[in-house]
């Protein structure tokens, strides 16, 4: 699907009144949807798996009566396909795990397995391999109520909890996510235990080979990943023979760091995975569910549901702070004023929610001090750069009644980014040099998600910070900064997004920043890159990609055309157009202008009476080819976002007459 080709720029057609209309529109749209304290947030959606684990857990918990869970078998009645499946994301075809774990929650919900819906699901379930062929995690949760053998589960030793911080391996080499559900599965993995709900069930139809015929064994891959399929048969051995070293203590310093962990809100790092780990690991320590840390948990996990008349569901995570963020910089970039009151109480709310406390990411950085944001409304242990490096940007673009408060919230915010550049040059999401890659060959990393890298499209927020705020780097941390960015681009021009679907995410976030803090010095650079964009637009005029293009590169920049892809194509291109006009000996070619203004018209011709858009593709990336995220506010605040950026952009057309 490529650009369609055109000569010379149009003369600027696109009526300024109509751009108006759908700019106002759209920001009367966001104004009406800003929560009473300031802030936006909005639904944030992934696949049903979330909602299945939290149905296991209250029946886990006994807790299933005091909690709407009928309503979770219309919702995963809704989300199952023609198929039989459910799906990843919207659009895969569906997915084996997702699917088995969509069937055992219905299974705990009172559906028989002779029900019209499960026995198509089965269908689609055994042609791909059954039970036996799920990731380790969809294992570990049939392991819990007798549905698969534990023997198949892999064992972490819990005396890792002892090791020194300056030992060449310990948790914090994890991940944030994947330490915050390590932690408590090493208590889980390590009591093994079986417990009965109501309906008591089993799963023997799931076993495409007969439940007679399972090896409950660590599959092989083949390479030196297997040597941690032999020492978890050591592991295994010490178990039973009583033999794991210092395996009490390990379990006593687990259970401590979980207790420490938790937030007063009950939360467990902001994201369901760590809760519900977290709240399991309670379970197997024989907590009571009265128990204060108990109930905050599970009232904690309450507050992520999405309930109806008719569906209920959980979120993975919840985003008020990067979707407030978010939205403040669309309106202020698409015309309105800066000190609106609006945008002075979100402004004020962001303020509020500044981090000043040490986090995990103080193991590895000893010389940074606090100053960051976090996602989510309460999460003091995991602030991240990305959030703060958009919260700085939105920010800097507002005027409050203090800016004095202002400006040393953003001063201690910068010193704290500087402080997490890795070696490499980059900026990862939550830690700092958090990249040892052989982690993810362990047993139970199947996700490949067990480490937090720097990546390009982190990096270059931070680069678009300094460049949009005036905000000093220092000379030797942005030349290893720019380095990086560079070693990172792609023979043919683009960028891989770590946090967003996917090279056109990377690439638009890439330009962006290099056109503000590198346009002479890098402009080819942002041309491959901007003509990296040009090759993958729609005949419709717009961009989409598909999340498999994680999976398969050769699918990069290809999808049906959405809202939010669109607008981050034309951000990239808009801030090449810029960057060109401003270099001598570059040339800004009229297909470019008339590719910016096909993206418009789409926007604009896909946008509803109300001012918004709707899509219904996944377009932000938790762990890449394993679990993606919709965030419902992206198919707003991004295309106001582009149209703001457009009407600047025509106000003094490059190459267009007047």
């Amino acid at each position: 699907m490529q650009t369609q080709d055109r000569s010379t720029a149009s003369n600027c057609p696109i009526i300024r009144e109509t751009l108006q209309n759908a700019i106002t529109a759209s920001q009367n749209h966001l104004l009406s949807i800003q929560y009473p304290d300031g802030y936006w947030w909005a639904v944030l959606e992934s696949n049903v798996t979330i909602t299945a684990e939290v149905v296991l857990l209250h029946k886990i918990w006994g807790t299933d009566k005091t909690r709407p869970l009928h309503k979770v078998e219309t919702y995963l009645r809704n989300e199952q396909r023609e198929h039989g499946g459910w799906e990843l994301y919207y659009g895969d075809g569906g997915e084996l795990s997702t699917s088995v774990e969509a069937y055992m929650a219905l299974r705990l919900l009172g559906v028989p397995a002779s029900d019209p819906a499960l026995l198509k699901a089965k269908e689609f379930i055994l042609e791909r391999g059954g039970i036996s062929k799920t990731r380790i995690f969809t294992k570990f949760h049939l392991a819990l109520i007798g549905c698969y053998d534990w023997q198949g589960i892999p064992s972490i030793p819990p005396a890792i909890m002892l090791l020194p911080d300056n030992f060449p391996v310990t948790i914090y080499e994890m991940s944030s996510w994947a330490r915050g559900s390590t932690v408590p599965l090493l208590i889980v993995f390590d009591k093994k235990p079986i417990y009965l709900t109501e309906p008591g069930i089993n799963l023997d139809e799931l076993y495409a080979e007969g439940v007679e015929n399972v090896r409950y064994e660590l599959p092989k891959s083949g390479d030196w990943a297997d040597l941690f399929v032999g020492l978890d048969k050591g592991f295994k051995f010490a178990e039973v023979s009583n033999l794991m070293p210092l395996r009490e203590a390990g379990l006593k310093a687990a259970e401590k760091w979980v207790l420490e962990r938790q937030e007063a809100t009950g939360d467990w790092g902001g994201i369901i995975p760590a809760m519900l780990n977290s709240l399991l690991a309670l379970r197997a320590l024989h907590y009571d569910p009265c128990d204060p840390i108990v109930d905050r948990g599970l009232q904690a996990v309450d507050r992520f549901a999405v309930e109806t008349e008719e569906i209920y569901w959980i979120q993975p995570c919840v985003s008020p702070v990067w979707d407030t963020a978010l939205v403040m910089r669309a309106l202020v970039e698409s015309g309105m004023e800066p000190n609106r009151p609006e945008l002075v109480r979100a402004g004020e709310w962001l303020l509020d929610k500044q981090i000043l406390d040490y986090g995990d990411w103080a193991v590895k950085n000893k010389k940074g001090k606090p100053g960051a944001w976090a996602f989510e409304f309460d999460n003091r242990f995991y602030p991240d750069v990305d959030d703060s490096a958009v919260v700085v940007m939105a920010l800097d673009a507002v005027t409050l009644p203090d800016e004095e408060l202002k400006r040393s919230a953003i001063a201690r915010t910068l010193k704290w980014i500087l402080s997490m550049q890795c070696k490499e040059g980059g900026w990862a999401a939550f830690d700092l040099d958090n990249n040892q890659d052989w982690l993810n060959a362990i047993p139970y990393g199947d996700l490949k998600a067990m480490i937090d890298p720097n990546t390009a499209d982190v990096t270059a927020r931070v680069l678009e910070m300094s460049g949009r705020c005036d905000l000093s780097l220092g000379s030797f941390a942005l030349r290893r900064a720019l380095a990086y960015l560079i070693k990172e681009q792609e023979q043919d021009g683009s960028w891989f997004g770590r946090w967003g679907v996917n090279y056109i995410y990377g690439t638009s976030g890439a330009i962006s920043a290099l056109a503000l803090i590198a346009t002479e010095s890098h402009i080819s650079n942002i041309e491959r890159g901007a003509a990296w964009l040009l090759s993958c637009q729609n005949s419709d005029g717009g961009w989409g990609e598909t999340c498999q293009s994680y999976n398969d590169p050769s699918l990069k920049g290809q999808g049906d055309s959405t809202a939010s892809q669109t607008a981050w194509a034309l951000a990239g291109l808009m801030a090449a157009v810029e960057a060109s006009t401003t270099v001598a000996g570059s040339t800004l070619t009229p297909e470019t202008l008339s590719a910016i203004e096909r993206g418009i018209e789409y926007l604009i011709a896909t946008q509803r009476s109300d001012g918004t858009w709707d899509e219904s593709y996944f377009t932000g990336t938790g762990f890449p080819c394993h679990f993606y995220l919709k965030y419902h506010l992206y198919q707003q605040h991004f295309p106001l976002t582009a149209l703001g950026r457009y009407q600047k952009l025509m106000s003094n057309p490059p190459n267009c007459p007047s």
